[in-house]
């Protein structure tokens, strides 16, 4: 099982009221990207991070399908979970999935999951990118 961590200019934004011009997470377009590359906290775009190559069942970012509830005071940021299948030769090797804000200039990052080892898909292997309940939560 893999954890979400969220990029401190992330968590900085949204303490501010604002994710670089404003998370709509009903109108944004949320995706997801592979990477051999460890993320670290203080990354703010997407640019900073190299994905891994398309090609053989993985066509580059994927659409997380976003949309925002309001529950109380917690704003929940759900998504559809994410399949990539490899066909006609591997995908990867990748270790992370990251979230990113494709909507704004720059792309900012929003968190990563980490799956603890390399990971490299083989035909017809598959690999699920599995959101949970939320991609994340906002509030308290």
């Amino acid at each position: 099982m893999s954890v979400f961590n969220k990029f401190d200019s992330f968590i900085t934004e949204v303490a501010k009221g604002t994710h670089v011009g404003c998370l709509n997470a009903n109108t944004d377009t949320l995706r997801v990207f592979l990477t051999a590359q460890q993320p670290l906290r203080t990354n703010n775009l997407k640019s900073e991070i190299s994905e891994i190559a398309a090609g053989h069942g993985y066509s580059g970012a994927v659409d997380a399908s976003n949309s925002a509830s309001r529950i109380g005071s917690v704003i929940v940021v759900t998504g559809t979970d994410i399949l990539i299948t490899a066909a006609g030769g591997e995908i990867g090797p990748f270790r992370f999935a990251v979230l990113y804000n494709e909507t704004p200039a720059g792309e900012p990052l929003i968190g990563w999951w980490d799956y603890g080892s390399e990971i490299t898909l083989h035909e017809p292997e598959s690999f699920a990118v599995n959101f949970g309940a939320a991609l994340f939560t906002l509030g308290s």
